[in-house]
């Protein structure tokens, strides 16, 4: 298993919810065969297994052909921004490398972790920003199409011309995409042919692998892209990468955000410098004193999984104990809310402080169904078998109240 890290190996939605690595260890076991697994910056949970000595571990110190890896830069947008040296969303830092390159006539990828034009727009007179109808989300402006778009449902509307609550047409967009960097790279770099990789620009059948040929031929200069980029992939010319905004990969309420922030940067920093001379890769942020970021800038993986378990032993979270989601989705607020809560007191009364919830998720509706969470960890001393045998008794009884014959219940087990 390549990239045996891919959290698109987990698969969420629909059912069967299960983990392709976890599935391929399984399958290996039932024919007596050996898994191999590759990736620089493995999933903790396979980590700690060959720490352990479940599973064994070769280390491979060198890049191939003894190529140095790439000189990773931190760049502080935040006193850049004060010193009035930045140009649009670009440091003077990273303009200057990027003519460098292009001299040389080298290729340049940027990486951005969120594609459209802006995120949010937003009525500098009155604050209103507009809102999907079906989902608790901004809409996302993308200028190819004029558009505001939902990225969870495909809601979409004509971009506004002006303020739909108070009529003034004073519309400020906020935050940026993979479509702006582009529309500015262009503004900045006209004589240089620049390609954007995001969800948007691959939705053709072989659209995908056209960008990549193209990337390899060397007809595009500058390939800007979300984390498509950081698949692995072998370009020969690419000796500078940009990543646009660190932060919001490591400011997320997931317990698996500073693991998951270390793995991309270091993946798309991979990118860089894979033949002879050695790559470099900037990376923008507003706080370059950030543990992961100091970390990725050393390409220290034992010293980032060493504090992550430690913090994972102490709060309980996997690989020391497993976690099984409950998710709860219905039409009717209330009824969902009083659903999850009888749920979980379910399962409270049987396992105490391990249940955590119900509470709703960062985003607690899409297409018009209120969601519901709730957590329950298992110490590894507790039957798993038992336990599966409860909840599904818990699950037995709650389908038998009438009341809550609306409502939806998915459970995921070990749900990373």
């Amino acid at each position: 298993m390549d990239e045996e890290h891919e959290p698109s190996f987990k698969q969420y939605n629909p059912a069967p919810r299960y983990h392709a690595r976890d599935a391929a260890v399984v399958l290996a076991n039932f024919h007596q065969a050996k898994v191999l697994m590759g990736s620089a910056t493995p999933a903790l949970e396979t980590y700690h297994n060959a720490k352990t000595g479940k599973y064994g571990l070769v280390s491979l110190t060198r890049r191939f052909g003894d190529v140095l890896m790439p000189e990773i830069e931190l760049v502080d947008i935040k006193e850049k921004s004060r010193k009035k040296q930045m140009t649009g969303r670009f440091s003077d830092r990273l303009l200057e490398e990027m003519r460098e390159v292009l001299k040389r006539g080298e290729q340049i990828i940027l990486f951005q972790n969120r594609r459209g034009f802006s995120p949010i727009v937003e009525c500098t007179t009155c604050g209103v920003s507009p809102q999907c109808p079906n989902c608790d989300v901004s809409l996302t402006f993308h200028r190819g199409k004029n558009q505001l778009r939902c990225h969870y449902c495909g809601y979409h509307m004509a971009m506004m011309r002006s303020c739909i609550a108070c009529g003034s047409d004073t519309l400020d967009s906020k935050g940026f995409g993979t479509e702006q960097i582009e529309a500015e790279l262009k503004d900045l770099f006209p004589k240089q042919t620049i390609a954007r990789m995001d969800q948007d620009t691959t939705r053709g059948k072989h659209a995908y692998a056209k960008l990549i040929d193209a990337l390899e031929n060397e007809e595009i200069d500058i390939l800007v892209g979300t984390q498509m980029l950081a698949k692995g992939l072998d370009f020969r010319n690419i000796s500078l990468v940009g990543v646009m905004n660190a932060d919001n990969l490591l400011y997320f309420p997931d317990f698996r955000a500073h693991e998951r922030g270390y793995q991309l940067l270091s993946q798309v920093a991979g990118r860089a410098g894979r033949t002879k001379e050695r790559g470099k890769v900037l990376i923008q942020t507003y706080n370059p004193y950030h543990q992961i970021l100091k970390q990725v800038s050393v390409n220290d993986y034992s010293g980032m999984a060493k504090e992550q378990l430690e913090e994972r032993y102490q709060f309980k979270y996997p690989p020391f104990y497993r976690i099984i989601k409950i998710e709860f989705k219905a039409r009717n607020f209330a009824r969902v809310e009083q659903a999850a809560a009888w749920f979980t007191q379910a399962l409270r009364n049987q396992f105490e402080e391990h249940v955590l919830g119900p509470e709703q998720p960062a985003i607690g509706r899409i297409r018009n169904q209120f969601i519901y969470n709730t957590l329950l960890k298992i110490p590894p001393s507790q039957s798993i078998v038992k336990t599966k045998k409860y909840i599904s008794a818990v699950a037995n009884r709650f389908a038998s109240v009438k009341e809550f014959s609306s409502v939806r219940i998915s459970v995921d087990v070990d749900s990373y």
